[in-house]
C-alpha cells in the first residue's frame, strides 16, 4: 500500500483512439501499469480538447471528430516506482505529452467496506 510521504503523479494526455499493437494505447498503458505494481490508475475521457494541431475535437458532434477525443491517464506512486516505469512507459507513448509532478502523498486508506458519512 502506497504509504505518505514523497510520491510522483504522472499524467499522460492522448487521444482515446490512439493504437497500439494489441488496441488501444490507453488500455495498453492500464494494463503495464497494473502489471508493474503501481497502485492504482485512472483513465478519464474528455468531453471536449484540442492539441498540438489545434482541431477542436468534440463528443457531442457525432461525426469523426468525436472519437478522436483526448484520454489523460493519471497515476501516483513511490518515486522510486514510477522512474522504474517511465523508461517502458515512454517508449510506449507514439504519440501524446507525458508529464510528472513531485507530489506529497497525505493518506492512503482502503477499507473492505464502504463508510458511509
Amino acid at each position: 500500500m502506497l504509504q505518505a510521504g514523497p510520491a510522483l503523479k504522472v499524467t499522460v494526455h492522448l487521444n482515446q483512439d490512439t493504437g497500439s499493437a494489441q488496441g488501444f494505447l490507453y488500455e495498453d498503458i492500464l494494463r503495464l501499469l497494473e502489471e508493474r505494481g503501481i497502485e492504482g490508475a485512472t483513465a478519464l475521457r474528455a468531453h471536449a480538447g484540442f492539441g498540438a494541431h489545434h482541431r477542436l475535437h468534440r463528443g457531442d458532434t457525432g461525426d469523426v471528430t468525436g472519437e478522436h477525443l483526448p484520454m489523460i491517464v493519471y497515476f501516483v506512486d513511490e518515486v522510486a516506482k514510477v522512474q522504474r516505469i517511465l523508461p517502458e512507459l515512454l517508449a510506449m507513448v507514439t504519440d501524446g505529452l507525458v508529464e510528472v509532478h513531485p507530489t506529497e502523498v497525505l493518506k492512503n486508506i482502503t477499507t473492505a467496506e464502504k463508510v458511509l458519512a
